[in-house]
């Protein structure tokens, strides 16, 4: 049985200043993020909200690692991600990184990058 529900804050929890897509690009990256953060979290709880609010900002190729990854290297369905994933950005600053979440993980479904 699965734990209900648990909450990744990304400021509080990994980096406030988190770039890069893989590992050379520096310690705070997307494929680390998603590699021993999000992945683990999705598997083993029913939903996972992931809070944007408290970073400097995101780079593209952190988000689309992180997330997009979560589809193209994790094989999670972009029908499991839309019904257990929770994306938080409650300022207006954080606002349009959650849209190019819900985009790259659309296009890792469909095979783009």
């Amino acid at each position: 049985m699965k734990n209900m529900m648990t909450t990744i804050d990304i400021g509080r929890d990994f980096s406030a200043v988190p770039a890069g897509r893989h590992q050379e690009d520096g310690e705070y990256n997307g494929e680390r993020f998603r590699n021993e953060l999000l992945a683990p979290a999705l598997r083993s709880y029913e939903s996972v909200e992931v809070i944007l609010d408290n970073t400097e900002g995101f780079g593209s190729s952190f988000l689309e690692e992180a997330f997009g990854g979560l589809v193209r290297i994790d094989h999670f369905s972009s029908e499991f991600l839309n019904s257990h994933l929770v994306i938080a950005a409650r300022k207006p600053s954080t606002q349009r990184y959650k849209s190019k979440i819900l985009d790259y993980i659309t296009k890792a479904t469909s095979g783009a990058r």
